[in-house]
């Protein structure tokens, strides 16, 4: 692409949509994990702990999510300047979901001592990473892809994600509660996050679909990638 070229109107509409169902996917995921810290991971995964050391341990555990953030930006953000806007919001659904899946089959502390919440430690750092990536990517598509003058409206939406995605989490553990306590602790909390697969299966799918943003073609044409882009 030369100067001057913008993305297709249709295409420009694949892009919102992509970056909008996909941040919704990824903070559903993440949403996820923070009901589940609140209501089954102090018992499963800190049975040693008093009720409430239990729910501070696991919430301990859910903000390890955020320190992990902004190395998922830095991560993502090196990539995304070398390779591409695309691959890396690819990518950074892969890592949520894989990672979102992994929690579902996790064995608890009962079953495989500590470590259990080692791995659930693991799982939510590799959340956060996921998500430090996402966020940045999906504006930044949103902003390049957006025609002059319009670019802070087009950045804009993504930001819907986060009500849809607290919505929807929120409405998964309402509807899972309703099964009896025992099985409800026992393997319906899990549903979530097994069945979040799905919807990263779909995430990608729309993502794979969206072209390269102009901002990132006509820079590759004009000028080699900074080798560390961060610098």
């Amino acid at each position: 692409m030369t100067a001057g070229v913008t993305s297709a109107p249709r295409s420009v509409r694949r892009v919102l949509v992509a970056s909008t169902i996909g941040t919704a996917i990824e903070w559903y995921d993440f949403y996820l994990y923070a009901t589940a810290s609140a209501l089954v991971f102090g018992p499963l995964f800190f049975p040693g702990s008093s009720a409430a050391g239990g729910v501070l341990a696991s919430f301990a555990t859910y903000a390890a999510g955020f320190v992990a953030r902004p190395l998922g930006g830095l991560l993502f953000g090196h990539f995304g300047d070398r390779v591409g806007r695309k691959s890396m919001m690819v990518w950074t659904l892969l890592v949520m979901g894989i990672a979102t899946f992994g929690v579902g089959l996790l064995p608890t502390y009962d079953t495989a001592g500590v470590l259990a919440p080692v791995l659930l430690v693991t799982l939510r750092v590799a959340q956060g990473i996921g998500i430090g990536g996402e966020w940045g990517s999906a504006v930044l598509l949103s902003t390049e892809h957006g025609p002059p003058g319009r670019r802070g409206f087009f950045s804009s939406w993504p930001a819907m994600g986060f009500a849809l995605a607290l919505f929807g989490s929120n409405l998964t553990f309402v509807l899972i509660s309703r099964l009896p306590e025992e099985d409800f602790l026992t393997w319906g909390w899990r549903l979530p996050f097994l069945a979040s697969i799905v919807l990263v299966g779909i995430g990608i799918w729309v993502r794979l679909g969206v072209e390269e943003t102009p901002e990132f073609v006509r820079g590759r044409a004009e000028n080699r990638p900074a080798r560390v882009p961060v610098i």
